[in-house]
């Protein structure tokens, strides 16, 4: 895995860029994002979520919920993606984009939309709840 690069902290900040390399196919890295049973098994917490645009996902044992917006084979995903303890109807955009490089992909991350004063949350969460994770159970 090459390190994840991110933007710098900034309280006012509600978005991240984050880019990250892994030692898989573009197809692999977007079949583990939306197979429920290989999303569980790299992130240790259940999940369920539809493979199609417009379905519905549940992940880290419920506690991200959201719904699939765009949908391109070993590409991209587009999902509103939201906390369970917020309000209901208020989402942010995780938009992950697959670029292979040789043996591996670099996954492009933005996420935007959420709450002022969160990025110190996310920024770090993707790379230890996604990112470290993914790249331990690739091998």
């Amino acid at each position: 895995m090459t390190e994840a690069q991110s933007t710098g902290p900034d309280k006012a900040r509600t978005f991240l860029h984050q880019e990250v390399e892994l030692k898989a196919s573009p197809h692999r890295i977007y079949d583990i994002l939306l197979d429920s049973k290989q999303f569980a098994a790299f992130s240790g917490e259940s999940a369920e979520i539809s493979r199609e645009a417009g379905g519905a996902f549940s992940m880290f044992g419920g506690k991200i919920v959201g719904r699939n917006i765009e949908l391109v084979p070993d590409q991209r995903i587009v999902q509103a993606w939201r906390p369970t303890s917020w309000d209901p109807g208020e989402y942010t955009i995780a938009k992950f984009q697959l670029k292979q490089d040789g043996d591996k992909t670099k996954i492009i991350l933005d996420h935007t939309g959420f709450h002022e004063g969160d990025f110190a949350h996310f920024d770090p969460g993707w790379k230890m709840r996604y990112w470290e994770p993914m790249a331990k159970y690739l091998g």
